[in-house]
């Protein structure tokens, strides 16, 4: 684990809910219930009080958050826990924010840019490389698969894909 204290976004207020505090929220994560189990966010800036499930989202209330202005002004702030207050991974598990950031090179060994996303469109994580930047402009991107074939290792040192990936 490269920085146990490193925040990990797993929502963002999207906006108030009703008069009374409560806020939206867009999850990153597997559901409501994921954020049950980790009572305070934002380095105990925001203590949960209550969370339910809603189409695309959650309605949740926090302790810090009184009414729909607080509510309001809220709209914007990520979520978030320290990586260390995260569950153990399995075996070839990890956590997207792991990936974010690391370099990638091939199999071969040449450096081919840095992780910075991690997408799924259904039927697999999918990442986002970028190619280091030339005169001053951003690098290109690419996506590889996140499978056995593309990405044959990674780990906190990097990734390492297949050089057939790497267009």
């Amino acid at each position: 684990m490269r920085n146990p204290d490193r925040p990990v976004v797993l929502a963002v207020i999207t906006g108030a809910h009703g008069l009374g505090g409560e806020v939206r929220l867009k999850l990153f994560g597997e559901g409501p219930d994921a954020l049950k189990r980790y009572k305070g966010f934002n380095g105990g800036a925001l203590t949960l009080k209550g969370i339910k499930p809603v189409k695309g989202g959650a309605i949740a209330r926090f302790a810090e958050i009184a009414d729909r202005t607080a509510a309001e002004r809220a709209r914007g702030t990520d979520i978030t826990v320290p990586r260390s207050a995260l569950p153990p991974l399995g075996e070839g598990e990890y956590y997207h924010h792991d990936l974010i950031g690391l370099p990638v090179v091939s199999t071969s060994g040449e450096a081919l840019g840095t992780v910075v996303l991690v997408e799924n469109f259904g039927a697999g994580d999918i990442l986002e490389i970028e190619r280091p930047s030339v005169d001053g402009k951003p690098g290109k991107r690419f996506m590889v698969p996140m499978n056995a074939q593309a990405v044959p290792e990674w780990g906190d040192a990097g990734v390492r894909i297949d050089p057939a990936w790497a267009s």
